[in-house]
């Protein structure tokens, strides 16, 4: 895409503030503040970390860096991090493969805004334990299940929003292994195996089609390009897509929300589709004159929905205006790493696949 200031320097800087503002002292970002005597939104590490890009992208380091120092002294020996905060009391347990995964992206995206190599090393055992626990959720058909409970037991679904988030993750890991000069040839594997199962077997996942993630993060992810993406982003536009508002959460329900259709403006971009301007524009309408964004909007009634202003909806705006304009070095996260070429086990032909080892789905 050209450069466009789309939001300026200054309404970036706002956006990021309105992030900053709703952090913890501890460093943790929970999705939304209290307000109006609502208590505040709970905190997950996959969103506090695209809120810690955010404020990487923004210039606000020291900030962005309490949130990475929370999270470092959050892992638990396994590599894993809790589903869930409230209170920043751990009120769920388990620990979701993306969540880990992702800490791999905030990392590759921190080294390549900052430069600065020696922090990001000292990040790089972290790094390695969330990676090394996503894999052991693989299966040896390539998919990686969602969760491992406290018990040690394991979910029964590969979800295929989470296996797309992870799959960037792990080209980011690889990335940064190489940097480190700690390379790791098995995950790259296991990166080349999980791409394969997303761009040619949906079988493997479990059915949340409703949800728009689903539609556009193997896009976002990098796992599907070219005439594939293309086709996969036309073949469910009016599904999703709410001419004039921007992208709606669930096909069945009359909202669109902020994060969801930043994150299609990012998928969009990543495969030069010149819709992703338009689409960005057109969700400006959530902008609250503070510099943070409402979360959704509920058409049918004309009312703001669920009725917040949150980081993670914030950390999208900014994440996807860095991607429009070019801003920093990070602003092709979602393009140049996800672009390295798949292994030879992944045909552009789905045709030519011939994955006896991929069952249909029952």
């Amino acid at each position: 895409m050209q450069a466009d200031p789309i939001l300026t320097p200054e309404q970036v800087r706002a956006t990021a503030l309105s992030i900053a503002r709703q952090q913890y002292p501890s460093g943790a970002i929970p999705w939304y503040a209290e307000f109006d005597g609502y208590p505040a939104g709970h905190v997950d590490a996959w969103n506090h970390i695209e809120a810690a890009m955010a404020l990487t992208v923004a210039g606000l380091t020291e900030p962005a860096r309490r949130a990475y120092a929370w999270l470092r002294d959050q892992q638990r020996p396994d590599g894993s991090w809790p589903a869930k905060w409230e209170s920043e009391k751990v009120t769920e347990t388990g620990g979701e493969s993306n969540h880990a995964a992702y800490i791999a992206v905030g990392m590759w995206h921190e080294l390549l805004i900052t430069g600065d190599e020696e922090y990001v090393r000292g990040m790089w055992p972290t790094v390695r334990r969330a990676i090394d626990y996503v894999l052991g959720l693989q299966t040896d058909r390539g998919d990686i299940k969602w969760i491992r409970y406290e018990d040690g037991t394991v979910g029964e679904e590969s979800l295929l929003t989470g296996c797309s988030s992870i799959y960037q993750g792990l080209r980011c890991a690889v990335a940064l292994a190489e940097r480190f000069g700690d390379p790791q040839p098995d995950w790259e594997l296991s990166a080349d195996q999980l791409g394969h199962v997303i761009a040619h077997h949906p079988e493997a996942f479990a059915d949340k089609s409703r949800w728009s993630m689903d539609w556009y993060y193997p896009i976002l992810g990098g796992a599907v390009r070219g005439g594939q993406a293309a086709a996969l982003l036309d073949a469910q536009w009016d599904t999703f897509v709410v001419p004039g508002m921007g992208c709606r959460c669930v096909s069945d329900q009359p909202w669109v929300t902020g994060a969801e259709t930043c994150e299609l403006v990012m998928a969009l971009d990543a495969v030069g589709d010149p819709r992703a301007l338009t689409v960005f524009r057109e969700i400006q309408f959530l902008r609250h004159e503070d510099g943070s964004y409402w979360t959704g909007w509920q058409f049918r009634d004309q009312r703001h929905f669920p009725g917040d202003r949150s980081t993670y909806t914030a950390a999208a705006v900014i994440l996807a205006a860095d991607a429009l304009a070019g801003t920093t070095p990070a602003s092709r996260i979602f393009k140049e790493i996800a672009d390295r070429p798949l292994g030879p086990s992944a045909p552009s032909d789905p045709t030519a696949c011939g994955c006896a080892h991929v069952p249909a789905r029952t």
